[in-house]
């Protein structure tokens, strides 16, 4: 079995003390001790009073030397990094995007800059209490088990008229050109009430849409008037799931002049991007709240704060700066979204 040296312990200086006052020889010493004579040699050199060696300041010393050989903590509680990630920590922001943001304003001074993964041993090497718990409560997942989603028989009915995502453009799905949206509602108490959720698949920019229900009625009104509000050249596809409530999908690529686009059952994957999306809303929209109690404002400024938001698949640009550049291309005639 290979050995591990072990620092000497309080014990075996008390020893050394002992037998070096007795005018005991370094060999002797270390042969009491199971120890090399080197470790008593340096020992001794090292921590050996101006008179005696005294096994009490010799810890003492001993203990000084290695706090000061060790590399000062760059998420210092009292530091101002610290205090910046808590900023952001509070702004929802993940600790992947915090460290992106960091590296990005200070890329010459490595003092600046932490990884996300010593953010997240910051915050869990904090002592149990309340200063953990709220900063825990700032990440965007809660707990460290996940749920298996339902893989039962669909019982949801079909759709008539449904266009499959197997003949969608094979330019939305490698993300070249803007201008593709994908939908989902997310659900509140009781499958009460709910919200409804666009994001564009290029620049990952979000829009909610309160809704009165959860029935296709509802679900045309909310996402039609949504997507109008976006300019003609960035509104060419939408790709939705099975769900019920996209029975009305030919009045809403007739009001908007989206071409709808239907995913496999079962197949969550296929919206990807809505999907994580989905999960980033949930530190706005807990799971298991009344989701009507939020205004279309109230919605509106929960969709700036995370469009505002820098992503690393934008090399920690946010939606917002991505969209505002797609939407100037696409404002210019000699690049027009076909």
């Amino acid at each position: 079995m290979e050995k591990r040296y072990q620092q000497l312990q309080p014990e075996e200086r008390l020893t050394i003390a002992s037998q070096h006052l007795q005018g005991s020889s370094i060999r002797a010493m270390a042969r009491m001790l199971g120890r090399s004579p080197a470790t008593v040699s340096r020992e001794l050199a090292r921590n050996c009073g101006p008179d005696r060696y005294a096994s009490v300041p010799a810890q003492a010393l001993s203990v000084a030397r290695r706090v000061a050989g060790r590399r000062p903590a760059k998420l210092d509680p009292q530091g101002v990094t610290w205090r910046i990630v808590l900023t952001l920590l509070d702004w929802k922001w993940s600790p992947q995007q915090i460290s992106g943001t960091l590296k990005r304003m200070h890329p010459n001074d490595s003092s600046q800059r932490v990884s996300h993964e010593t953010i997240y041993t910051a915050i869990y090497a904090r002592p149990y209490g309340e200063l953990r718990r709220q900063l825990v409560a700032c990440l965007r997942h809660h707990r460290s088990d996940r749920m298996p989603r339902s893989r039962g028989t669909d019982r949801r009915g079909q759709i008539p008229d449904m266009v499959s995502i197997h003949v969608r453009p094979p330019e939305v799905d490698d993300r070249v050109m803007p201008g593709h949206w994908e939908g989902d509602f997310i659900k509140g108490a009781n499958n009460a009430s709910s919200v409804g959720v666009l994001v564009e698949r290029s620049s990952r920019l979000v829009l909610l849409a309160r809704m009165d229900d959860a029935t296709a009625a509802s679900a045309l009104a909310g996402f039609s008037a949504k997507l109008n509000s976006i300019a003609a050249p960035l509104r060419q596809s939408f790709t939705y799931d099975q769900g019920k409530e996209m029975a009305c999908h030919q009045e809403l690529a007739a009001a908007t002049g989206v071409k709808v686009y239907f995913c496999d059952p079962h197949s969550p994957w296929q919206r990807g991007t809505c999907e994580n999306t989905n999960g980033l809303l949930r530190q706005y929209l807990p799971k298991g709240t009344d989701l009507s109690v939020y205004s279309q404002d109230d919605l509106d400024g929960i969709a700036d704060s995370l469009n505002s938001r820098p992503r690393a698949t934008h090399a920690f640009h946010s939606p917002f700066e991505v969209f505002a550049t797609m939407l100037a291309l696409a404002s210019q005639p000699d690049n027009s979204v076909h």
